[in-house]
């Protein structure tokens, strides 16, 4: 079986999930391993304002609260894990102003480290002498 796509988790991503309920962190990663190999499971949607641009969430309602994780396909041979949290705000199902800052900051983070992954393989690549 084909392994798939390399999880690559930027800035606090991976530590957040980790404090998710254990029922929330199975969904969670299975989620993340669908995507690793090409697919989209159910709980993923497309995150309002990205649209087209291959940025996901995976939403799971657990015992009263609501988490969400962030992630992108964007990047050739990668699913980038940008961010996971509890949804906070009781009013509305909007991702906050916050949470989306920070999802923008860790894009753009993702964007800077697989340039760097593509200059160290490129640089792996060429012969030595």
């Amino acid at each position: 079986m084909d392994a798939g796509k390399e999880l690559i988790w930027v800035g606090s991503s991976k530590e957040d999930l980790s404090a998710f309920p254990d029922d929330v962190k199975l969904v969670m990663g299975f989620a993340l391993r669908v995507a690793q190999q090409g697919g989209k499971h159910l709980s993923a949607k497309p995150l309002k304002g990205y649209k087209g641009a291959g940025v996901l969430e995976i939403v799971d309602d657990f015992d009263g609260d609501t988490y969400r994780a962030v992630y992108t396909v964007r990047f050739e041979g990668a699913v980038y894990a940008l961010d996971a949290f509890q949804k906070k705000s009781k009013k509305g199902i909007a991702t906050s102003k916050a949470d989306l800052d920070r999802i923008q900051a860790r894009l753009k983070r993702a964007e800077q480290m697989h340039g760097e992954r593509l200059k160290e393989r490129e640089g792996n690549g060429k012969a030595k002498g």
